[in-house]
């Protein structure tokens, strides 16, 4: 899919996961009058033009403002009052994530005949510790079994709840309640109290990776996938747009065709995102920075809270200098159910939800990575390995000075940090 028309930027196209109308689908609308959020929003966006010496700079913050999404409003929000909004938040923070596309229209490189309705085909819970010194970014199946508690009808905030609902799968609770249910669901599911989220629609994915100029994949065998139209050599290749889409969609080209081998090629191109931000340059590059920012915010529906931008800045300080090899990406672990449909959480589970609970950093099993089957690939093209860290050595990295000392996964725990680097094999099946 490299060139061609239909790889034109998708940055400027403001593609949104809902526009007012759609909103209530997806989230409950502020109880409160939504004006107190945006009058800071102005407040900020007068601060920066007083200090802007060009026309330019003015364009681009009235430019983005302009691109902020109406909010939802998750159960947990109040746990944020009184948070001061100038530089890093204090102490830790949990953050839902939902990728959704609107079915059949939006559903690239999907299964668009599977379903109609508007799906959480992707859930991650980012947590930040409480000292800053590491994150984890837990991805949820799709096909997860779940119970789902009441949950706010997004249609009347006010009125009745919505029933609590028993073995259902985790990407449909998303059309059930909203932004809101899905978050109270994964705090249910895990202990952790989730006071932020968002939604974003799969072709914001390929909007920041345009913005960001790129994300390198590696690749350990050609990949042709007629369903995606997914089509690359062996190799790294630095991808974006459309085939970045292409890419996180991928189930049939890509890992073992399942929806689980999908999460870790979704965590490979996270984490190789991760140390794209992380590189000289990308952050301190103001062009980057704007199309950054363009591409979050005309893509995502935030909750309420981070509609505050010194907030949003505020969070982002909370970041900039964890360790990359102190960034978690875990998979949920679960096991199949009795009909092979689904999937549930493995006893494993707890462990991982006692460790968020704890605040503790997680430290997958050397072990079972050692004898995980990972491509690897010669790459003429590739950067010298020493620019590398190998994904053997990730799992024995001493702990944050500062905090408390990682906890073991079990050996069913698959992940990775942001600083390892590994190829996707093709699907043979």
């Amino acid at each position: 899919m490299s060139g061609g028309s239909e790889q034109a930027s998708v940055v400027d196209e403001q593609v949104s996961i809902a526009d007012s109308a759609d909103v209530p689908r997806h989230g409950r609308l502020p109880r409160h009058d939504a004006a107190r959020a945006y009058l800071k929003l102005a407040a900020s966006v007068v601060a920066v033009l007083a200090v802007s010496a060009g026309s330019v700079a003015a364009f681009a913050v009235i430019d983005l403002v302009g691109s902020v999404k109406p909010p939802v409003e998750l159960e947990s929000e109040e746990m944020l009052e009184g948070v001061p909004d100038i530089g890093a938040m204090e102490g830790g923070l949990s953050f839902i994530l939902v990728g959704s596309d609107k079915r059949p229209d939006d559903g690239a490189f999907g299964d668009p005949e599977e379903e109609s309705a508007v799906l959480n085909d992707v859930t991650m819970l980012l947590h930040i510790s409480q000292d800053h010194s590491h994150v984890e970014v837990v991805s949820f199946p799709r096909d997860l079994v779940v119970e789902v508690p009441e949950c706010t009808d997004p249609e009347n905030p006010e009125g009745e709840p919505l029933p609590a609902m028993s073995g259902v799968k985790l990407n449909t609770v998303l059309s059930h309640g909203g932004l809101g249910c899905v978050g109270t669901t994964v705090e249910q599911l895990t202990g952790v109290q989730i006071p932020l989220g968002g939604i974003v629609e799969f072709y914001g994915v390929a909007a920041l990776s345009e913005a960001v100029g790129g994300v390198e994949v590696c690749l350990a065998e050609p990949v042709v996938d007629e369903y995606s139209g997914l089509n690359l050599d062996a190799g790294r290749h630095s991808i974006s747009g459309m085939e970045a889409l292409a890419f996180l969609r991928s189930r049939h080209g890509v890992g073992d065709g399942s929806d689980l081998g999908r999460i870790s090629n979704q965590q490979t191109f996270l984490a190789s995102l991760m140390r794209t931000l992380q590189s000289e340059g990308t952050l301190g590059d103001p062009v980057k920075l704007y199309s950054i920012a363009k591409a979050v915010l005309s893509n995502m529906t935030l909750s309420t809270a981070l509609q505050d931008p010194t907030r949003l800045v505020a969070i982002a300080r909370m970041m900039q200098d964890v360790d990359l090899s102190k960034v978690a990406f875990v998979q949920y672990p679960t096991v199949y159910t009795e009909d092979f449909a689904s999937v549930e959480p493995s006893e494993s589970a707890a462990i991982v939800n006692a460790a968020l609970q704890a605040d503790r950093p997680v430290q997958f099993d050397p072990n079972a990575i050692a004898g995980a089957e990972f491509g690897t690939v010669e790459d003429p093209t590739a950067p010298p390995p020493a620019e590398e860290a190998p994904a053997s050595e990730a799992p024995t990295d001493p702990p944050a000075e500062a905090g408390a000392p990682p906890e073991p996964l079990p050996g069913d725990v698959t992940g990775q940090t942001a600083a390892e680097v590994r190829c996707a094999s093709a699907n043979e099946g």
